[in-house]
């Protein structure tokens, strides 16, 4: 990974290739409501990278044996549209696309009152329509939205970013030429009127003071990102609201 550090990341005024302060995150932009035969849905941009989810359910599975007695089954599905990246992508799942199906659905399981809901299904796709680096983290917010604009009943919102080294400098929300590039990649989600903290991961090496000083900066960047979705919902239920 040394060669990686050669490429410069940070100019001398502390900016990033795109401009951004080690701190900045990306634009974001969010919206609920955009698929009519979903229970719910969500789009969710970091820069570049753009995440579609859409919920369906609860509903009775078809496979009966699937239900449990005591509450729902969660079911998530990542996936890569093959137009997402510069190359064009199989169709077919593939080995990451099953784990980041797995990441999205651990870091959402204990936020979603699956209680409410015994002997059935709720399903959520997240469909990344364009990527451009942290498709996980976007995926889980996306996710957490739909679930909300479903109106599945949620312990709280849950929101992602992710955080990483390149040029020896932590930064925030990494974009693909930073991911790829850098030292270090350290995903978080969490809900931060839980004060809980659903996923962490981190591919690379950093020092215990890095990683507390990264949890720091995800962590405020994550409730940034929390009340973008309040507001957003807000805006949709008052509009609701307005029309009834």
């Amino acid at each position: 990974m040394g060669g990686k550090t050669q490429v410069r990341l940070i100019d001398e005024n502390g900016l990033r290739h795109d401009g951004r302060r080690f701190d900045e995150l990306r634009p974001i932009r969010m919206q609920v409501g955009v698929l009519a035969n979903a229970t719910g849905s969500a789009l969710v941009e970091y820069g570049r990278t753009k995440v579609l989810a859409a919920v369906y359910g609860p509903r009775e599975p078809f496979q009966k044996y699937m239900v449990l007695p005591d509450r729902a089954i969660l079911r998530v599905r990542y996936h890569m549209a093959p137009f997402s990246t510069t190359e064009r992508k199989s169709p077919a799942p593939s080995r990451r696309e099953i784990e980041l199906s797995k990441v999205i659905r651990e870091a959402l399981e204990d936020i979603v009152l699956l209680t409410e809901y015994p002997r059935t299904v709720i399903d959520v796709f997240v469909e990344v329509l364009q990527a451009d680096g942290g498709t996980r983290v976007a995926g889980v917010t996306a996710a957490s939205l739909a679930l909300a604009d479903a109106g599945i009943p949620l312990r709280g919102l849950v929101a992602g970013v992710a955080v990483g080294k390149i040029n020896g400098v932590l930064v925030l929300d990494l974009d693909e030429v930073e991911d790829s590039m850098g030292e270090a990649d350290m995903p978080i989600a969490g809900a931060p009127d839980l004060g809980l903290i659903t996923l962490f991961q981190l591919n690379g090496v950093l020092t215990e003071e890095e990683v507390e000083k990264g949890l720091s900066m995800a962590w405020s960047a994550i409730e940034k990102i929390v009340s973008m979705e309040k507001e957003v919902l807000r805006s949709k239920f008052e509009a609701v609201g307005e029309e009834a």
